[in-house]
């Protein structure tokens, strides 16, 4: 994206091998085979691929919600993640996520919900600081700072998500995970969540990683755009390159057709 710039040679996240199975009634299922992905200091990758393909997975590993089976997750040259060891205080430190319903917590109002981040992060920070807080984060949201008294089940879908992220950038994270940011919206809203990915980026030069099966988004907010595939990371490259690539799997996932055969290549 136009004023974003990025050093190709700084990178923020590494995930080396990622493998992890989980079990079902029908056995083991393997999710991700050998995944390995570099992400820069500062861009937006967008991870693309088929719904139940593991990208939320990639993600949780990320966050520290799972630990892989084998392989490592790497954040700021330091090991977060191994099959045996797990490294919580770098992830709360550095990092925030939009999960994909909001996850806000629905006895609290909205300013509360922002506040509990806060202080969280924060133990001790003066309450008149707190408002203020949470005063100029519903302003970068473009939500009236009376909505702070609001409660969760009084807006709609897409303003749930815009607290969300306002909760998350309280802790002023270095990296932002969002798992399907436009899930359940209408183009319009999608839109708005769109260029808030994008204004993050640009006034909290956050790194941010997008889960995503909307192309529309991801050519909008993507500097760079990762395909998995059968657990695989099959492609790495721009918008651009997504778009003219002769890879048959990512034009099929691309143009939404069913048989491989129907792509040109």
């Amino acid at each position: 994206m136009p004023g974003v710039q990025i050093d190709p040679n700084d990178e923020i996240i590494q995930l080396n091998h990622l493998r992890k199975s989980f079990w079902t009634t029908e056995g083991e299922q393997q999710v991700l085979q050998d995944v390995s992905l570099s992400i820069r200091r500062g861009e937006t990758m967008v991870i693309i691929g088929g719904s139940g393909g593991g990208k939320s997975v990639i993600l949780k590993h990320m966050i520290g919600l799972l630990q892989p089976d084998g392989g490592e997750v790497v954040v700021d040259g330091k090991v977060i993640s191994t099959p045996d060891y797990f490294d919580g205080a770098t992830i709360r430190r550095k990092m925030g996520m939009l999960f994909q319903m909001g996850a806000l917590f629905d006895s609290m109002s909205v300013g509360e919900n922002i506040a509990f981040a806060l202080r969280e992060h924060n133990p001790g920070i003066p309450e008149d600081s707190v408002d203020e807080i949470i005063a100029r984060l519903l302003g970068l949201i473009n939500l009236n700072p009376a909505f702070a008294s609001k409660m969760p089940s009084e807006l709609s879908g897409g303003m749930k998500k815009r607290v969300s992220l306002a909760r998350t950038l309280a802790v002023e994270p270095e990296i932002v995970l969002y798992d399907e940011p436009t899930t359940g919206l209408d183009p319009i809203t999608s839109d708005v969540i769109n260029d808030l990915i994008i204004d993050t980026q640009h006034q909290f030069n956050v790194t941010s990683v997008v889960v995503t099966h909307d192309m529309v988004s991801a050519f909008k907010v993507a500097d760079r755009i990762a395909m998995l595939y059968q657990g695989h990371i099959i492609f790495v490259g721009t918008p651009e390159d997504v778009r003219t690539t002769h890879n048959p799997y990512v034009q099929q996932f691309v143009r939404g057709q069913r048989k491989l055969e129907a792509v040109a290549v």
